[in-house]
């Protein structure tokens, strides 16, 4: 068995539930560790020392050291044998790459304001029309994922990819969140229901949102 990599970070963190879905996904051991908000570490010198913007998660393999959720999860898929959810044609590959980007660059600004506004925001601090406008436009943006799973059952056809299990994990959040109106979007939901059943997803995704 091969030596466990390591992996700071909470459970909470939608960017560490990518490494420990993709980790598990492709069997690959690992130790966790706790690190950010209220469990610290991220400041300390040691921990800046392997990643100096003090966030998560971080990885460490052996002599590799890597911050960065969607690059971690590239490198995993490519140390360990994930040809299956990541394949090394080059079109296959960036059909993946383009999805991870449009989630750091599209989804991810128009979540954190949702999210962190109405999960982790006490109530009596919550401005709900600020919330009611962002989660509008994400409403949006996840109508572009809804129409792109028309007629499919996973972004790249009968088969579920990188790309899938990592923005999966963001649509849950959308999904789940009691505090917001959404559209009506049923490709968006069957393509998540397909998701949520994966053992992955029932390890570290499909929860209560925290």
């Amino acid at each position: 068995m091969a030596n466990k990599i390591k992996i700071w970070g909470r459970t909470s963190s939608g960017n560490v539930k990518k490494t420990l879905v993709v980790a598990d996904e492709l069997g690959v051991p690992y130790e966790r560790i706790d690190a950010g908000m209220h469990f610290g570490v991220v400041d300390t010198p040691e921990y800046r020392s392997l990643n100096p913007n003090g966030r998560i998660p971080t990885i460490q393999d052996g002599d590799v050291v890597l911050w960065e959720s969607n690059s971690i999860c590239r490198y995993l898929c490519m140390q360990y044998g994930g040809e299956a959810i990541y394949p090394a044609d080059p079109a296959a590959r960036a059909g993946i790459d383009r999805w991870l980007d449009w989630l750091l660059s599209t989804v991810i600004p128009l979540d954190v304001p949702v999210f962190w506004g109405t999960i982790r925001t006490p109530p009596e601090k919550q401005d709900k029309a600020a919330i009611a406008e962002a989660a509008k436009k994400l409403g949006a943006a996840f109508g572009i994922l809804d129409a792109q799973l028309s007629g499919k059952k996973f972004l790249g056809g009968e088969r579920y990819m990188l790309s899938d299990l990592i923005l999966g994990i963001f649509a849950h959040r959308y999904l789940a969140n009691p505090h917001i109106e959404r559209p009506d979007q049923p490709n968006l939901k069957a393509w998540y229901e397909r998701m949520r059943v994966l053992p992955v997803y029932k390890k570290h995704v499909d929860f209560p949102l925290e």
